[in-house]
């Protein structure tokens, strides 16, 4: 059977991007590869497996266009309610909470916010209906 075993960003500033990961979600500095033209940081933290790669291209100057096609990453947290006013009083500017309940009935509870790099991010309420 396969695993999934990371996701990789290209992102603009490395110091920026490893500082958000780190506040946000607590994900640490796993391994650095440093190449001639390119670094690949991959961050991950002790309640998964998973990393995140962060590709940092060295000539890279402009913003990356990210497209029209809908994409994020996720995590799920034991208290919603509390990391969003965490992430709140830190300045990283979490969007509003939502009960999704598509049938009338609440089925998860989550929040969206944006890295440095304009990547959506779902944070959901673990123990939910599909958690």
């Amino acid at each position: 059977m396969a695993k999934v075993i990371h996701t990789m960003i290209r992102v603009l500033d490395e110091a920026r991007s490893v500082r958000f990961y780190e506040q946000a979600f607590g994900l640490k500095i796993a391994d650095r590869l440093d190449f001639d033209s390119f670094t690949l940081v991959y961050m991950s933290n002790a309640d998964s497996s998973f990393e995140l790669e962060l590709t940092v291209n060295k000539d890279r100057t402009d913003p990356y266009d990210l497209g029209d096609g809908y994409g994020h990453l996720a995590f799920s947290v034991d208290d919603l309610d509390a990391e969003h006013a965490r992430l709140t009083e830190a300045g990283l500017a979490p969007r509003k909470l939502v009960d999704f309940a598509p049938g009338g009935e609440v089925i998860a509870r989550f929040f969206f916010i944006a890295d440095p790099d304009g990547y959506q991010i779902e944070v959901l309420q673990r123990g939910g209906r599909y958690l």
